[in-house]
């Protein structure tokens, strides 16, 4: 994300914001008070709720027991691990926040790692920090440049979303964005070798250089818009308006093999021909 865009994502965030998390930025015995915000949302996203065909009510789940099939009260309801067939230790809530953070409102930068160093696939979820006060702004100003000048991100720990989390402190622009980190457990081993070696030909390494390039544009949030998202909205305002149910989409039609194996470089230079010829009548 450009600086621009960043900066206008954090004046937006000092606007008009609803912080989910309030506590404390720390490192040794610099403190900021401070608030999180999450980066993305999912607000506008279509969502339904399970009804009853014939009354229109809502669907209530609820817990029952798998083999009385009666519903077991909240109060009733306790944390299990299984070590066995039907076999469980019984954990109680106050025994698994014990073994939690001492502090959940406090995020104690711990350790810096190079900025760079930790590979993408650890990267969960981004969330704005921001300073809560003129007091801690100073503080809060200070810890961002400091790991900005020396080119590195803060590690940390911090209890979010119920559970105890690793966290990623970056700066960035005039704030610092906070990454909650997977954990390693979270994370799989590659399904097929990623290390692919082969002899690439120059020639064709040349053509698909300029087909790139052809293809390369200026990057929009428009690349990633849900069509899914767009068509339900719009089948919603169509029965909204007592519109006749949408005719399903045509499948289109599949393509019949020729049998013969495509030629790279053939196609590559066709590709190129075809882009060089919208360019022209452009």
């Amino acid at each position: 994300m450009g600086e621009r865009n960043l900066a206008r994502l954090f004046s937006f965030m000092s606007m008009a914001r609803q912080a989910f998390w309030k506590g404390y930025l720390k490192l040794s015995l610099v403190t900021a008070s401070v608030s999180l915000t999450p980066a993305t949302t999912e607000s506008s996203k279509v969502r339904f709720h399970v009804l009853n065909r014939a009354t229109k009510n809502r669907v209530e789940s609820r817990y029952v027991d798998s083999v009385t099939h009666k519903p077991v009260a909240e109060k009733d309801q306790v944390k299990g691990y299984p070590r066995g067939e039907d076999d469980y230790v019984l954990l109680e809530d106050e025994e698994i926040e014990e073994v939690g953070l001492e502090s959940t409102r406090t995020i104690d930068i711990d350790s810096f790692v190079p900025r760079g160093s930790i590979d993408w696939i650890w990267y969960d979820k981004p969330h704005f920090l921001a300073p809560e006060d003129k007091v801690g702004t100073e503080a809060f100003c200070v810890i961002r440049e400091a790991m900005r000048a020396n080119n590195v991100v803060g590690i940390a720990r911090l209890v979010l979303y119920r559970r105890e989390r690793a966290v990623l402190l970056e700066p960035q622009d005039k704030g610092i964005i906070l990454w909650t980190l997977r954990y390693g457990d979270e994370l799989r081993e590659p399904a097929g070798d990623l290390d692919v070696k082969a002899k690439v030909d120059s020639e064709l390494l040349s053509l698909m250089k300029k087909l790139v390039k052809e293809e390369t544009k200026d990057w929009s949030p428009s690349m990633v818009q849900d069509p899914v998202q767009k068509r339900l909205k719009a089948l919603i305002r169509g029965k909204e308006k007592n519109f006749k149910k949408a005719s399903p989409a045509r499948k289109p039609a599949p393509v019949k093999s020729t049998g013969n194996v495509i030629d790279i470089r053939d196609a590559l230079k066709k590709s190129l021909a075809a882009e060089s010829g919208r360019g022209k009548s452009r």
